[in-house]
């Protein structure tokens, strides 16, 4: 065994070589989007911070659930996933910056969150019920703990397991779940809550209990589709090819088909209990979501992001067939994307979807400059933990 494991760790090489082209690209790009959102900035401020918030709540739930699969790993002791474990890692190292991003939102509020408007605190007895809560102090400070706590461990995560690259380490492979198991407990609420405060209270007076979850299922779907994405793009380049084979490929789409089931139990599930209790308050959320033009968007969700990929996936096959997963996982990404700008969006234009170029420059924008760092940071160390204790098991699995 440890004849294959040495084998198999010269035979690839374990740095990524185009980083500087493929980095600055998606540099590039980005700063362009940054270059063409301030304009719009000062165009149209209110569809400025809408189609801000949109593009970041959908790189946050990438970030996001890139830590939650690392945590995961973690705790579970997974084998399996070790030789693809250093994508989600330095996609979840990014939230070192995602708190900077953030600040923007803080300026826009009162754009964004009708709670922070006085003429309405003064006549609405639901909003003045809930300033306990919906306050701008205690939502900056809300944020503050979100993001330390996650930058927290992301990076501790990330350190840790560059650091095994120099040499293996028994007392770092076990702080990894020390870490991790009770960093899975504080990012289940930290990730509810801001999820409540980012979209949610938007719309004050609506509330679902299931929305964290919701959350965290459309999260966690989506960045399963990410890491398949650059794992195929990886093998595409020639990287890593006789490092990650398909027995491992076939595992990340049949946990990719696992959680569109997920996905989709639980955004029915808020569904049908805020449909059945009829509830005028809650009801009128998926009403306007239902409204004019952005039905269409509710129906795509259904058959794009829960039928399509559930018929798919089904078979063995399609779980390990790279074309079929890389389409797929691009489709789910997209989906995510809308299904932000389905959340936050309806808010500003009720009657019908309105796409501005903000939506477009501002994704650009978050997209470009998130690659770009990934790119830049995936380069810098070795793209398998190549000392991890359950390297060996990984490299072996068939």
């Amino acid at each position: 065994m440890s004849m294959d494991h040495h084998h198999t760790t010269l035979t690839d090489q374990l740095t990524f070589p185009e980083e500087n082209r493929i980095a600055t690209a998606f540099f590039a790009a980005g700063f362009a989007g940054i270059a063409l959102s301030l304009i719009g900035l000062f165009v149209n401020t209110e569809q400025f911070f809408f189609s801000y918030l949109t593009s970041f709540t959908f790189i946050a739930s990438l970030v996001l659930g890139a830590l939650f699969f690392v945590m995961l790993q973690h705790i579970t002791r997974s084998g399996w996933s070790v030789v693809l474990r250093r994508i989600p890692e330095t996609i979840s190292y990014q939230l070192l910056w995602l708190g900077l991003l953030f600040v923007p939102i803080l300026f826009g509020m009162e754009f964004l969150y009708e709670w922070t408007r006085a003429e309405l605190i003064a006549t609405d007895e639901l909003i003045q019920h809930k300033r306990p809560y919906l306050n701008i102090p205690f939502f900056i400070v809300r944020n503050v703990i979100y993001f330390a706590v996650w930058a927290f461990l992301a990076y501790k995560l990330y350190r840790n397991s560059v650091a095994m690259d120099r040499g293996a380490s028994d007392a770092i492979d076990r702080q990894q779940r020390v870490i991790s198991a009770p960093g899975i407990l504080v990012f289940a609420f930290t990730v509810a809550f801001a999820s409540f405060d980012w979209m949610m209270s938007m719309d004050s007076g609506w509330f679902s209990t299931m929305f964290g979850v919701y959350f965290f299922a459309m999260s966690f779907q989506s960045v399963l589709a990410l890491v398949i994405v650059l794992v195929i793009y990886l093998l595409s380049k020639g990287l890593l090819t006789n490092t990650i084979n398909n027995s491992h490929i076939h595992d990340m789409g049949a946990l990719l088909f696992g959680f569109t089931v997920f996905y989709a139990y639980i955004a029915f599930s808020q569904f049908l209990l805020i449909y059945y209790a009829n509830f005028p308050k809650e009801i009128l959320w998926f009403y306007y979501r239902f409204e004019g033009s952005w039905i269409i968007l509710a129906y795509l969700f259904l058959i794009g992001r829960f039928a399509l990929p559930f018929i798919i996936l089904l078979g063995k096959k399609a779980k390990s067939n790279h074309k079929v997963l890389m389409g797929v996982s691009i489709w789910i990404i997209l989906l995510q994307f809308l299904e932000m700008y389905w959340i936050v969006m309806p808010i500003l234009h009720q009657d019908a979807i309105s796409v501005h170029w903000l939506d477009l420059t501002l994704l650009l924008a978050f997209f470009g400059v998130s690659a770009g760092l990934f790119f830049r940071q995936f380069a810098r160390h070795s793209m398998v933990p190549k000392n991890d204790p359950l390297l060996a098991e990984s490299l072996n699995k068939h």
